[in-house]
């Protein structure tokens, strides 16, 4: 600071050197107040994500995982169905095989 007032004062006798270590004290000056503008920015930002309460904080979080879900096409979907539906058919006729093979023995063994 005391180098900026001195350097006013002798505009006209300062050698260059001194006049760009004046620019330089300036933009470094400029550059702190950016980067305590840009810390402020950041606070206020955080301050504003703050969670919100009750029943507003419960449709907004809702609504967020909406946007996330992915659907499956109509192809897709179809494909899934048909696997189902055979997986529960074999499913079926497996149970259905092992229950006529235990009813067939206990009619053996009891006659």
């Amino acid at each position: 600071m005391a180098n900026d007032i001195e350097a006013k004062k002798n505009v006209g006798t300062s050698t260059p050197d001194e006049i760009s270590d004046v620019k330089e004290s300036a933009d470094s000056k400029k550059a702190k107040e950016k980067d305590a503008k840009e810390k402020d920015k950041k606070s206020k930002k955080a301050a504003a994500k703050k969670p919100k309460k009750g029943i507003v904080k419960y449709f907004k979080d809702a609504k967020a995982e909406f946007k996330k879900v992915v659907w499956p096409t109509p192809k897709a979907t179809t494909n899934n169905t048909i696997v189902v539906i055979v997986v529960c058919l074999v499913a079926g006729l497996f149970i259905f095989g092992v229950d006529s093979l235990f009813a067939f023995i206990n009619r053996l063994i009891l006659g």
